[in-house]
């Protein structure tokens, strides 16, 4: 089957040649002829899978008219919402190419940058507005946008806005768009929250599913090695050497740890870059443009980008840390592999990390073996801990009557204010808490 056989319009299709496409991917052929047809559809696939071109298409079909002419409203008609500002910017960069060929315009909103050219855009009009749930209800709260005309809602990675904790968000952004209008809800996994949702805020949805939820692409290799937590910065820079890789993408599961292990790839003489919701948005632009021109050969990112890089042509996903949470496993890996290309995902398993292998492995219903890296042999644990100097004797003060001190007297300890907590932002970095 090809993208004729869908009824879009021959601008569409000048876009999608252009675009380099010829057959669609099994999500694509299942979810763009109802779409098409004006049915609310719900679509369950892998990441990597080509969802994105199965909602924009349609949306394009939709509100392009037969010659290709533009809207002389200034009111966006079509919203979708994403997690993460990466995958805000992937998805206009969509609508932007299979639209080459129409008048449509599109903006995109989002956090980590100043509200003033997004409001000049909205002021000038768009056909199609791509969010990050935050940040619209910020521009909705300022005034500054209108959602009176939106005729096509999307939730895109909905499973993730969920686990970023923008559900509220999401239905006080439903609650001020019209009831009458096309929806459409594309995630990874299809989760009782999931299916709550989307009882609420679809009519007659028309479910449409490729590939197997829990399980990652076919496409993707994957491989499980043993790595004491000492060695595992060791172990990261032989795998790289060995395997001659080029374009590789290492998850770290925290940000600390991302920058970390940045650095040291760096002292290597290996050229990385780390991105993570710290970073500002033009320093995450900057690192996503390096790692596609090939500027830098490891791009080292926390669970917060898993679904917003696109990028093609990456050969290797490594697991710096196991996931704690089974779907980031498959979040994570699906980075390679992507619309039937060939990837390989790597795993660095520590004595620590058993537990969230066993959580992997039943999520998924299938066994991997933990093997030794071949070739490569960790220095002795003791070689990763830095030996200070031997600690100081403490003698006890003692009271004038020879007895213990004071209770609330602690020898060697300062006093502090209450502990700090981590604060979550909901739309820093496109969400999530501060340490990630």
């Amino acid at each position: 089957m090809g993208f004729t056989e869908f009824g879009l319009s021959d601008h569409i299709l000048q876009g999608i040649d252009a675009a380099g496409f010829e057959e669609p991917t099994p999500i694509q052929a299942l979810a763009i002829e109802p779409a098409v047809a004006g049915k609310d559809v719900i679509g369950c696939a892998q990441t990597g899978t080509g969802k994105t071109a199965a909602f924009v298409l349609p949306i394009l079909h939709h509100l392009a008219p037969a010659k290709g002419a533009g809207h002389s409203g200034k009111l966006p008609r079509a919203l979708v919402l994403t997690p993460t500002r990466e995958l805000c910017l992937q998805v206009q960069q969509a609508v932007v190419r299979y639209g080459k060929f129409l008048s449509l315009r599109s903006t995109s909103v989002y956090g980590g940058v100043g509200m003033e050219q997004q409001v000049s855009a909205l002021r000038r009009g768009t056909d199609i507005l791509v969010a990050t749930p935050g940040r619209l209800l910020d521009h909705m709260q300022r005034k500054t946008v209108d959602l009176s005309a939106v005729r096509i809602l999307v939730l895109d990675e909905a499973d993730r806005m969920l686990d970023m904790g923008f559900i509220h968000d999401v239905r006080r952004i439903i609650a001020a768009i019209p009831t009458h209008r096309q929806t459409m809800l594309f995630s990874a996994t299809i989760s009782p929250e999931i299916t709550s949702l989307a009882s609420g805020i679809l009519h007659n949805p028309e479910t449409v599913q490729a590939g197997e939820r829990r399980n990652p692409a076919t496409t993707i290799a994957q491989h499980f090695y043993s790595a004491p937590q000492g060695a595992k910065n060791d172990l990261l820079a032989f795998a790289l050497d060995a395997e001659k890789m080029q374009s590789v993408l290492v998850f770290s599961r925290t940000k600390h740890g991302a920058d970390k292990i940045h650095r040291r790839l760096e002292r290597r003489g290996i050229a990385s870059v780390a991105i993570h919701s710290n970073r500002t948005q033009s320093q995450r632009e900057r690192a996503l443009e390096g790692f596609k021109a090939g500027k830098f050969r490891v791009m080292v990112a926390t669970d917060i980008a898993a679904r917003g890089i696109d990028v093609s042509g990456i050969s290797h996903v490594i697991n710096f840390d196991v996931p704690q949470q089974p779907e980031d496993y498959i979040h994570r890996i699906g980075r390679t592999g992507r619309a039937g290309a060939s990837g390989d995902a790597i795993t660095f398993v520590g004595r620590e990390e058993q537990q969230y292998l066993a959580r992997i492995e039943k999520f998924t219903g299938s066994r991997h073996a933990v093997k030794a890296y071949p070739g490569f042999v960790p220095s002795s644990p003791e070689s990763h801990v830095k030996q200070g100097p031997a600690p100081r004797p403490v003698t006890k003060p003692r009271n004038k009557r020879g007895g213990n001190p004071h209770p609330r007297f602690q020898p060697g300890r300062k006093r502090t204010g209450h502990a700090k907590l981590e604060s979550y932002s909901s739309d820093s970095g496109g969400g999530g808490w501060s340490n990630y």
